[in-house]
């Protein structure tokens, strides 16, 4: 092994060393709303999974998507890569078209987001389930994935920034004309960082985009699969 080989190592095993004699900390249930400024139906939908953010253990992530933007409102946050993530999701959960508002819960299940009672329950039985996840630190630029068993197929590593705070958007044209839209932990980045096949492995974070936005890594299945683990930068 090279001697520049072995120093990039030094940072993921020091690493794992503080981590160790410590109970890890328990992953959250990833829950990703995905919404539109021009749904009809998606205000009720974003006020409660704003809610759901506020509940322990929850990550709550608001993607807006752009596909309703032809009905007369340009929605200010939709980026194409989110409506793709989404199609990734309709393939996996054997759906026949993506739509608004959809909540995918731990990439294991879904539902739509006007059904609040439902989607509370999908949450409260993902906590339930949560198994044996990947170790996921932080040092500097870069994030390290432990070891865990890996899904069929493998896993992949996402970056996620958001902005976490309340935001109303006022729609001005469209269905939704005249109506203020609330949102929260509003997805602005989004990218992957490579696969995952069980064993240690480390991957630089891009360089953020905005500033005042927070950071979480999620290790899920291959193209939209369960999600393992998800964490972000402590302190």
């Amino acid at each position: 092994m090279r001697k520049a080989a072995l120093f990039s190592l030094v940072p993921f095993a020091l690493t794992l060393l503080a981590a160790t004699g410590a109970a890890a900390a328990k992953a959250p249930v990833v829950v990703e709303l995905y919404t539109a400024q021009g749904c009809a139906s998606c205000g009720k939908a974003n006020g409660h999974v704003a809610e759901l953010a506020d509940k322990p253990g929850v990550l709550a992530l608001t993607f807006s998507v752009d596909y309703w933007d032809y009905l007369g409102w340009a929605d200010t946050f939709a980026r194409p890569e989110f409506a793709e993530r989404q199609k990734a999701y309709v393939a996996k959960l054997a759906l026949r078209e993506p739509y608004t508002p959809q909540v995918v819960v731990d990439g294991a299940a879904q539902v739509s987001g006007a059904k609040a009672e439902k989607l509370d329950a999908l949450v409260a039985a993902a906590a339930k389930k949560h198994g044996v996840a990947p170790d996921i630190h932080f040092v500097k630029s870069r994030v390290y994935v432990g070891s865990a068993r890996a899904p069929k197929g493998g896993g992949e590593v996402w970056m996620i920034r958001y902005d976490p705070r309340e935001q109303d958007i006022a729609v001005k044209t469209g269905d939704n004309k005249g109506q203020t839209i609330p949102h929260r932990n509003v997805v602005r980045e989004l990218a992957r960082l490579g696969a995952w096949k069980g064993q240690p492995a480390s991957f630089r974070l891009p360089a953020a985009g905005e500033e005042a936005l927070k950071t979480v890594v999620i290790v899920q299945g291959k193209g939209g699969g369960k999600v393992l683990g998800a964490a972000g930068p402590k302190g």
